[in-house]
């Protein structure tokens, strides 16, 4: 009577410790599903055996820093944000928004394109590891003061095919605008500038 007694608190037991295991993995899904963690903050990867998944909207990397760019009198944010489930596959989002919020210039870049030399040319000279690692360094040169120049189109410039005359000559008028150099998607130089006349951003491909 006693060994029967002890097998059924037992299994009582048991199924009691499965139900709060239950539970809280039902509690932590929903805590999860509603973080209000902060999308800029740098990616921190999930313990081995976690249940944690990356997602295309998963944050692996961040840089930033501030620079005049639509006021000459204040600082805008530039903000380079690798998302995606490995490093490889990402798409780093350049994000400018002025010292009040407005967002400037959106683009997203494939995290490829910040490869440079040898390893842009032939991706199979270099590891999966040694491109992770080129693209974070990349990242970190992205805003290097080297990039920026004043002002965005220098004496003699020819004008761009794309860019229509009203854009070129509120460009050439204003000695002020600032620019700034990045690569594009397929390796492209471009530059990035605000047009003050016209309030807007715009890009002259190099």
């Amino acid at each position: 009577m006693k060994i029967f007694t002890l097998r059924t608190t037992s299994i009582l037991l048991a199924s009691a410790g499965l139900a709060l295991q239950f539970a809280s993995c039902v509690s932590t899904e929903r805590e999860v599903s509603n973080s209000n963690t902060d999308p800029r903050a740098t990616y921190t990867p999930p313990p081995a055996g976690s249940r944690s998944r990356l997602s295309n909207k998963t944050v692996l990397n961040t840089v930033s820093r501030t620079h005049p760019f639509s006021d000459p009198k204040t600082r805008d944010n530039f903000i380079l944000q690798l998302r995606g489930p490995r490093v490889l596959n990402a798409q780093a989002h350049l994000i400018v928004t002025s010292s009040t919020g407005d967002t400037l210039r959106h683009e997203v870049i494939p995290a490829r394109s910040l490869l440079t030399g040898k390893l842009l040319n032939d991706p199979q000279a270099a590891s999966v590891r040694d491109q992770e690692i080129a693209i974070l360094q990349g990242m970190n040169n992205f805003f290097a003061d080297r990039h920026f120049s004043e002002p965005a189109v220098p004496t003699g410039s020819e004008q761009p095919a794309e860019m229509d005359s009203q854009t070129w000559s509120a460009l050439r008028e204003d000695p002020g605008t600032v620019g700034f150099d990045y690569t594009g998607a397929g390796g492209a130089e471009r530059r990035l500038t605000y047009v003050r006349k016209l309030a807007k951003a715009v890009v002259i491909s190099q």
